[in-house]
This record gives C-alpha cells, sequence and structure tokens, in this order.
C-alpha cells in the first residue's frame, strides 16, 4: 500500500481508468465478435451495419490509446475484406 498522499489517490485513479479502458476494449471485441457472426450466418445488411459500428468502436478505442494504430488498422481491413467478399457472392 502506498504511503504518499499522490500515491493513494493514483492508486484510485488508475481502477477508474482501467475499468474505463475494459469497457473500450470489451466494446471492440463483442463488436468484432457479431461482426463475425454476421458474416458466418451470411447476412449482408447485418454484416454491413456491425461493421460500421466496429469501425467506430475500433477508431475509438485507437484514439485513447488502447489498441495501437497498425493493429486497428489490420482488423479494419480484415473485417472489410471479409465483409465485402461476402457481399459480392
Amino acid at each position: 500500500m502506498p504511503i504518499i498522499k499522490s500515491s493513494k489517490k493514483s492508486v484510485k485513479t488508475d481502477k477508474a481508468q482501467t475499468v474505463a479502458n475494459n469497457v473500450y476494449t470489451r466494446t471492440v471485441k463483442n463488436a468484432i465478435k457479431n461482426t463475425e457472426k454476421a458474416i458466418a450466418s451470411n447476412d449482408v445488411e447485418a454484416a454491413q451495419s456491425n461493421y460500421k459500428k466496429t469501425v467506430q468502436a475500433i477508431d475509438k478505442a485507437c484514439s485513447k490509446g488502447l489498441i495501437k494504430k497498425n493493429t486497428c488498422a489490420r482488423q479494419k481491413s480484415r473485417l472489410n475484406s471479409k465483409v465485402k467478399e461476402m457481399a459480392n457472392k
């Protein structure tokens, strides 16, 4: 346990920030899963709408620094190619 007052405060703020960060990361993971499920079920409209929501969630997590820039780009690119491939079939 910290003894210094500022260290005690930073422990509290770290906990709060960790909870907030977990919300963003869970949102991204769930959005990706929902898009993958829509792609697997060959539902074009659902896949495209889920893809838009997923991109927003990924960009928000990226801007917050929770996911690296290249990881965000890779995830968006892979999902986009899957959605386009499914739509063309």
